[in-house]
């Protein structure tokens, strides 16, 4: 989740322009995407609303209740769709690394992928009642390694290929008798099978495609938009018109592929999820254009430092939970104490000043000190200097 950052040349150099100077510029100078961290800002604190609130289902835009109900599944796969656009951002962006510089930066990201792997191992053994999306996360940073010298020309139709085949290959996986055994429960948790990979994998793909074609670019920005409210139309117009009621998921095959449900990983979701994902990737783009780029300031500081937040949550959340309820587990219990808004305002808070006044978050800088430890720069081209700040 974090970039390569600054080469040590840099890192070491005197800054004339003081501390504060630099927090603000690495968080709203020219190399940095605002318009990403938005999106991803958006994806965290709709992650929030889907473990915190109590939600009305389905989504209908006619019916106002329901319409907290546009977190549910959408924000995971806006997440994960980001996770492409960063892997992307920091192996080349438009120009995908060469030689020493991207086989450090795979290295990298592959430090990277185990760490997090291994915190959300440990967030799951904390007990908080949510599927931790950091283990399908870490695995799909490794499946996404090998398609980073890919360009967008290439990636952009794979990632369309895969929606239209992984849904129905899903369905199979998903139906195998190990998941029943003593093993499948700990194996499930252990792969993040909630957002299995083997599906997941094209919103990944469509991000680093979208990386690879320039998401800086504003024709590329309006394109999100188009091409995502596109898919988002085609995929749920059809799962309004002909998409399986939950009976009909259970008793065939058909009824399991052919649903825009949230997490059923069936073909509409795919598709209709994935567009909403990219069209609001590139409306987010499209803001930070404007003046409202300072309006949305602090949400681009969650945005920036998301593994913070999404860890910080389920820490105060299991610790609030030990400490007031019988079990941390219990769900309705968490949420009948309201803790959204005062997570949520919390966060946005706490990231705003850390964001200003000390730089990276915390979990970033970890994850980036570790994988360059154990990864030291090659000696090739030297790795993009301002990729930290891009993404």
């Amino acid at each position: 989740m974090s970039g390569p950052g600054l080469s040590d040349t840099e890192r070491s150099a005197p800054r004339a322009d003081g501390w504060l100077a630099t927090r603000w510029e690495r968080l709203n100078g020219p190399a940095r995407i605002g318009g990403v961290d938005l999106a991803r800002g958006l994806a965290v604190l709709g992650m929030f609303a889907a473990h915190l609130l109590s939600i009305t289902e389905p989504f209908d835009v006619l019916e106002p209740d329901t319409w907290i109900a546009v977190v549910s599944g959408r924000s995971s796969i806006l997440f994960a769709t980001l996770a492409g656009v960063s892997i992307g951002l920091v192996t080349g962006a438009r120009t995908p690394l060469t030689g020493d510089a991207m086989s450090t930066a795979r290295g990298r990201l592959a430090v990277r992928a185990g760490l997090l792997w291994v915190l959300g191992i440990l967030l799951i053994a904390t007990g908080v009642p949510v599927f931790v999306i950091l283990p399908a996360y870490a695995l799909m940073f490794l499946l996404a390694l090998p398609l980073t010298s890919l360009p967008a020309r290439v990636l952009l139709p794979l990632a369309a290929g895969l929606a239209l085949v992984m849904p129905f290959v899903q369905i199979v996986l998903d139906a195998l008798p190990f998941w029943s055994t003593p093993i499948g429960g700990p194996v499930s948790l252990g792969l993040g099978w909630h957002y299995p990979f083997t599906t997941w994998i094209v919103f990944v793909v469509a991000g680093l495609g979208v990386a690879r074609a320039g998401v800086a670019r504003l024709r590329v920005q309006v394109r999100l938009v188009v091409a995502g409210a596109l898919l988002a139309a085609l995929g749920y117009g059809l799962g309004a018109a002909t998409g399986a009621d939950p009976g009909a998921e259970a008793a065939s095959y058909l009824g399991a592929l052919w649903t825009v449900r949230p997490h059923s990983t069936g073909l509409l979701e795919v598709i209709g999820s994935g567009g909403f994902a990219l069209a609001v990737l590139g409306v987010c783009l499209l803001v930070c254009r404007t003046f409202l780029a300072w309006v949305v300031l602090p949400l681009r500081a969650v945005g920036a430092m998301p593994l913070t937040a999404y860890t910080l949550q389920l820490l105060v959340w299991a610790a609030v939970a030990a400490a007031v309820l019988d079990r941390v587990g219990d769900l309705a219990g968490f949420r009948a104490l309201l803790p959204f808004w005062p997570l949520t305002i919390g966060t946005v808070v706490l990231c705003t000043a850390w964001a200003l006044l000390v730089g990276r978050g915390p979990l970033e800088t970890l994850l980036d000190s570790a994988s360059r430890f154990a990864v030291p720069a090659g000696r090739g081209p030297r790795m993009d200097a301002a990729a930290d700040r891009r993404r």
